[in-house]
């Protein structure tokens, strides 16, 4: 089966008049259809720049990077993801209904099949009677809800997310978390992750790509054996802790190869 994404030796520099900015360097990774990979790494280690790629807004300055067999500038243009940043970047002006509407106008959708589209996500996120409302109106985890909901609303296979609840206290975090997971098993999308959390990283996902500090590399990447079934408490069990201090090996050691 053709992997959703595929990298072969891919790095991107960013050059400048003064010097050369190494983000990503070497990076071997294929991820599967519905799989749920995260990516976690000090910051600066190039986690978002690789969404950016396989998003088409960044572009590699070697090897190769393939998104359902297409180039990225080739899946983008098929409208083959979705993306939801770091802020939700609502419309203030626009209710949470025609926020989530704006891409499927640009797309020159039906607006019946707008509003079928609109109904269905705002219900996968658990937003449903808050189409009238205006982003003011909701508490900053509503609001990433629907970044989310725009994002389904492509109906993409593909969801590239970076770091959507980073900015969230711990409480709303732990409960967006548990959605995701039931979000994610309801449709069935694979999807890209980044978070700075090895508990969230852990508690999502199906494989961790733990990264080493810039140029950004692959230091290992983990498949998780935690059954698909996640309450909150999972993360007290010796299984869950065994792969978050793999994971926090894999962070050392990749600090270790920056110091070297």
């Amino acid at each position: 089966m053709t992997p959703v994404v595929s990298a072969k030796g891919l790095g991107l520099t960013y050059r400048t008049r003064e010097s050369e900015v190494v983000a990503l360097s070497d990076v071997d990774l294929d991820i599967g259809k519905g799989d749920f990979v995260s990516f976690i790494g000090p910051s600066g280690c190039g986690k978002t720049t690789f969404l950016r790629v396989i998003a088409d807004l960044e572009q590699p300055t070697s090897g190769s990077i393939t998104v359902n067999g297409l180039t990225p500038e080739e899946a983008r243009l098929k409208r083959a993801y979705g993306y939801v940043f770091q802020a939700p970047a609502l419309l203030p002006w626009r209710t949470i209904a025609h926020n989530i509407a704006l891409p499927l106008e640009v797309m020159g959708i039906p607006r019946a099949e707008q509003q079928a589209r609109i109904a269905r996500t705002l219900a996968l996120v658990n937003l449903e009677g808050f189409a009238d409302r205006f982003p003011w109106q909701l508490s900053g985890g509503m609001q990433q809800r629907a970044s989310i909901a725009r994002a389904l609303a492509f109906d993409a296979d593909l969801l590239l997310m970076d770091e959507p609840f980073g900015a969230l206290d711990e409480i709303v975090r732990d409960h967006l978390n548990a959605e995701l997971l039931k979000l994610w098993a309801a449709t069935g999308k694979t999807i890209c992750f980044v978070t700075h959390s090895i508990p969230e990283a852990v508690y999502l996902s199906t494989r961790i790509v733990v990264m080493s500090p810039r140029p950004g590399r692959v230091i290992d990447v983990i498949d998780s054996d935690l059954p698909a079934e996640r309450p909150l408490d999972i993360r007290e069990t010796p299984e869950f802790l065994r792969l978050a201090a793999r994971v926090r090996d894999g962070l050392r050691a990749g600090h270790s190869y920056e110091e070297s």
